[in-house]
């Protein structure tokens, strides 16, 4: 595909955790890297991990953008977490009124951006989806359940995340594609080995 075939697109991603901050940089550079003159991106961070040393110092280090939104919600309960992220981040959307919202993984800031999505009528990538654990006592796995269900593009990251979607019946949704395209960690981890090297 090349940038004439795809019209202008907004992305807002919505990261919190450290893993997710890592995974997004991998995605961004793509994006930056191939179709920027096709492809905006906002990223907001919902400060789900908040500490500075773990958190905004991967920024610079993986040299991606700062996120311009910080929404500093944190060191809350589960629900109170994911509601103050809901909210807000749901101000974010209307502001910035994306073709897309992306998300990542299982977290309370996975599933609040994935809400949002399915409220405002916005379309939603879920990234690394079709994980499963069959534990529903584990909020990720709830997290998890929901956010593949409001998708409209699943990533995959293995064959096995292919299968379960199959399973649950995704075959029969006609307003949804997933695919297996990789684990996106494995792609960080390569794309940024030398970051990764102790200074």
């Amino acid at each position: 595909m090349s940038n004439s075939d795809i019209k202008k697109l907004k992305l807002l991603t919505i990261v919190g955790a450290r893993p997710q901050i890592i995974k997004s940089a991998s995605l961004s550079r793509a994006i930056k890297t191939k179709f920027s003159s096709n492809i905006s991106e906002v990223l907001v961070h919902t400060g789900q991990h908040y500490d500075d040393n773990l958190s905004a110092v991967l920024f610079k280090e993986l040299g991606t953008s700062k996120p311009k939104f910080n929404l500093n919600i944190n060191k809350l309960s589960h629900g109170a977490m994911t509601g103050r992220m809901i909210e807000r981040l749901e101000q974010v959307c209307v502001g910035e009124n994306p073709d897309w919202i992306v998300v990542y993984g299982d977290t309370n800031s996975t599933l609040a951006g994935a809400i949002v999505a399915s409220k405002l009528n916005v379309k939603l990538a879920h990234v690394e989806a079709g994980l499963r654990s069959l534990n529903v006592s584990m909020p990720e796995e709830v997290n998890r359940v929901v956010t593949d269900r409001v998708s409209s593009l699943l990533f995959c990251p293995n064959e096995v995340a292919v299968k379960n979607l199959i399973s649950e019946g995704y075959k029969n949704f006609s307003n949804v594609s997933f695919k297996n395209v990789g684990d996106i960690m494995y792609e960080s981890a390569l794309c940024f080995i030398e970051q990764s090297k102790k200074p």
